[in-house]
């Protein structure tokens, strides 16, 4: 299924994102957690893969088990990160004989060492390039692309983000995926935003459920987005995990009900090989049935 058809009218997709597992037992635990997520019925389930492309071949051989065990289809991510083009046409080929549905393109973060991306010789700079190259030779992949609602920590202003992320759609990217926020009126003036400047492929918020408070300062002061005071001070109320975890739970399912009471196109889940958070939310949350994503997407519309 392509991702045009995947969020085609009336339909609402959930989908989740898995990182290449270190160790033996970390990728049993992974597909014990997958067993519990593939029963709230994804659309599709993606793989990551390590700072400069360095487990691009696990991650391969991740999605590719997930579609052979769970028949549910599969992304696998692919940066700029350390690739000529010929490495990179290279993985493609590898994912599409892998049975890869779709891809997820990104420019990728510079190495550790380094304090910004630069281009390896013989490769490419930016996501829309790469997209460019996916949809020349590789039609057959769905793209993905990554947006920014609180803006990518690189860019110089919210217009030149919106102005990279329009040239990624341009070059034909499907559909965006947006980087998780703690704060809905971000992702709600982001969509705006977007519509303002022509951006018309569905835009699909990003959630990561918190299960403890020092893991998502260590996140978000990386990606750069805004913890509300209101819910850090909820979190800080409680000095032992579960607390926490049940705290950044019910913080996730108000998000999710929103948004879907908003008519976003979809979720998509940063579920860091875990299950039980995202399953906290989504058992606690009505999706919509495809009837009734039709019908609430032409009552949005009515009112525009």
């Amino acid at each position: 299924m392509s991702l045009k058809t995947t969020y085609g009218p009336g339909k609402f997709a959930l989908s989740f994102e898995l990182f290449p597992p270190k160790t033996a037992d970390g990728e049993t635990a992974l597909f014990a957690h997958l067993v519990q997520l593939v029963k709230f019925g994804p659309a599709f389930v993606t793989c990551t893969y390590g700072a400069g492309g360095s487990t691009r071949a696990k991650t391969l051989e991740i999605v590719e088990q997930v579609k052979r065990r769970f028949q549910v289809p599969v992304a696998s991510h692919l940066t700029c990160v350390g690739s000529t083009v010929g490495q990179l046409r290279d993985f493609l080929n590898e994912a599409a004989s892998r049975g890869v549905d779709h891809i997820v393109a990104l420019r990728g973060d510079p190495p550790k060492s380094e304090t910004e991306f630069v281009a390896p010789e013989g490769g490419l700079r930016y996501a829309n390039e790469l997209v460019t190259l996916i949809r020349r030779e590789f039609p057959q992949f769905g793209v993905a692309v990554a947006g920014y609602p609180e803006k990518h920590v690189e860019a110089s202003s919210l217009e030149a983000d919106l102005r990279n992320l329009k040239r990624k759609v341009d070059a034909g990217a499907d559909v965006v995926v947006t980087q998780l926020f703690y704060d809905n009126a971000d992702f709600f003036r982001f969509r705006d935003r977007c519509a303002q400047v022509g951006i018309g492929v569905p835009i699909v918020p990003g959630i990561l459920p918190v299960t403890n408070l020092s893991q998502v300062q260590r996140i978000t002061s990386i990606c750069g987005a805004r913890l509300p005071d209101d819910f850090v001070s909820a979190l800080q109320a409680h000095d032992n995990p579960v607390g926490q975890f049940q705290a950044g739970v019910e913080h996730a399912i108000l998000q999710v009900r929103e948004l879907v009471q908003q008519g976003v196109p979809g979720i998509h889940f940063y579920v860091l090989n875990k299950s039980q958070a995202t399953s906290w939310v989504l058992a606690a949350v009505d999706l919509p049935r495809e009837e009734e994503r039709r019908a609430r997407s032409e009552e949005l519309g009515a009112k525009s």
